[in-house]
């Protein structure tokens, strides 16, 4: 008989489980902080129970561990970026960073990704598999076992695109801010997305309070096709509609990721594009100087960066340039793994 994987598991799940099995109801509740607030990952440490139980347990489930293959350490701002190994032998990659309002992690939610970004080096090696919730949330909690540093917020921009492992990230988001485990709010908590629309509409029933971020890098459709394959089947005015439902729905700001990309998306005309394209939208634009790899020719010009930032503010649309963390790590995600496997 196949284990069951009971850290992607909800409480109630469990519990209903745990009474299949002849035991009492509270017995999920321990079971589930052992898992969740104690973080052990061998059933016999779970002292609370009886022997019997944790032999039934042991039995019956199998608890989601992570190897540590890689780990580099950033000497100039103290990001860390994993290489973890999963249990078939796939590779992921999460990276861990010190911010001024507390730290916070970048997950991957697949292995590999379909999308085809241009920019992306997560999708060059091509698609894999989707990641469990279980193996979602051992991404963090290895990560604040072996770092000692507690996380205070969570970003869904790793390796893969979320809303394709719809099921699963869902079910992680309700595991990770369930009351009894973990317990965060998803108001800390950053999901990004190519702009798979059906999925963003589905995801606005929900209104969990977590910020979308939108990978839009592009004002047309002809320029975002060329470097999103994504924008053949859902088209920007699509994707603009679903934002502006998932606003209504939610009452949160979107914000616009915008890799800036010289001589492609950086020019005064294209900053026009944006601003009437967004303008009106309770938004605001994330600029991303675009990473260097080295199956790419893209680059930024730190000039642009600033001068597309004025162009956008000018317009009245908010416009942040986001800060680089371990540019001594190659810290942007895919990289590592993708050296790795090679």
């Amino acid at each position: 008989m196949e284990k069951l994987d009971i850290l992607s598991m909800s409480l109630s799940d469990l519990e209903t489980k745990l009474l299949d099995m002849g035991e009492k109801k509270f017995r999920a509740k321990q079971v589930f902080e052992w898992l969740h607030i104690k973080r052990v990952s061998d059933f016999s440490l779970m002292t609370n129970l009886s022997s019997d139980l944790r032999l039934k347990l042991s039995e019956n489930f199998h608890i989601t561990e992570l190897k540590i293959v890689r780990k580099l350490c950033s000497k100039i701002d103290g990001t860390i970026k994993y290489l973890y190994e999963l249990s078939d032998g796939n590779h992921i990659e999460t990276v861990l960073m010190d911010y001024h309002h507390g730290d916070s992690i970048c997950i991957s939610t697949q292995v590999g990704c379909k999308m085809g970004c241009k920019f992306c080096a997560s999708t060059i090696a091509g698609f894999k598999r989707n990641l469990t919730p279980s193996e979602m949330l051992s991404q963090i909690y290895t990560a604040e076992k072996d770092s000692g540093r507690k996380i205070s917020s969570i970003v869904m921009m790793g390796i893969g695109e979320p809303l394709d492992n719809y099921d699963n990230v869902i079910k992680f988001l309700n595991l990770v801010s369930c009351p009894e485990g973990n317990n965060m709010s998803l108001r800390h908590l950053s999901l990004s997305t190519c702009g798979l629309v059906d999925r963003i509409n589905d995801l606005s029933e929900h209104k969990f309070g977590l910020t979308l971020s939108i990978s839009l890098h592009a004002a047309n459709n002809k320029q975002r096709s060329e470097i999103m394959p994504v924008n053949n089947k859902y088209d920007i005015n699509e994707l603009i509609s679903a934002c502006k439902n998932y606003i209504k729905k939610t009452g949160r700001r979107i914000s616009f990721e915008y890799a800036l990309i010289n001589g492609v998306n950086d020019s005064r005309e294209t900053a026009n594009e944006l601003i009437s394209l967004l303008r009106g939208m309770n938004c605001h634009v994330n600029i991303i100087p675009v990473n260097k790899i080295k199956e790419r020719n893209y680059k930024t010009d730190t000039s642009s960066v600033r001068k597309f930032q004025h162009y956008l503010e000018e317009g009245g649309i908010n416009a942040t340039v986001r800060r680089t963390l371990g540019s001594d790590i190659n810290a942007a995600c895919g990289q590592l793994r993708r050296e790795y496997e090679i």
